[in-house]
């Protein structure tokens, strides 16, 4: 692939991961902006439709910017030990940030969606307070940036 190309890709990925991580941390903020009433560990709150869409943004750009990654990256495996063994450091490397990268997406992915899923009811709930899932969601998004540019530099050196 064109050198150009490559160092475009991974300006795309870092910024769809940034940009989820930025709408996750909004939708958290739009979150605490809504009508609650506390009371020890249980907390009554009304939904936020804005924090809903936000969250839904930021979910929706986190798994395509996986997929891409994915697809870019070549679909490597090492699917033994002594494979693993006598692989190259970049190929080493490579696997390693790919387990990674599905490991941050499916905590950050399912932060997302809790976070989501909480603000789409029509009317207000009570429960367990549930804090920080959309921040946190969003915060796994940079990391997963991170994980995936590692990622994809390692699986096309390899």
């Amino acid at each position: 692939m064109d050198r150009g190309v490559g160092i475009f890709l991974c300006l795309l990925l870092v910024t769809m991961d940034i940009s989820a991580g930025i709408l996750g941390i909004e939708a958290e903020i739009a979150q605490n902006k809504v009508k609650h009433l506390r009371l020890w560990i249980f907390e009554c709150k009304d939904p936020s439709h804005k924090a809903f869409m936000l969250g839904l943004a930021a979910a929706v750009l986190l798994a395509l910017a996986h997929v891409i990654v994915n697809l870019v990256g070549g679909f490597n495996c090492l699917c033994s030990q002594p494979e693993a063994d006598k692989a190259s450091p970049n190929r080493q490397l490579s696997m390693a940030s790919l387990i990674l990268t599905w490991i941050v997406l499916a905590v950050g992915l399912s932060m997302l969606v809790i976070g989501t899923s909480s603000n789409n009811k029509s009317s207000g709930s009570c429960g367990f307070t549930h804090h920080h899932f959309l921040s946190t969601g969003g915060i796994l998004c940079f990391v997963h940036a991170l994980f995936s540019v590692v990622y994809y530099v390692s699986a096309t050196a390899s």
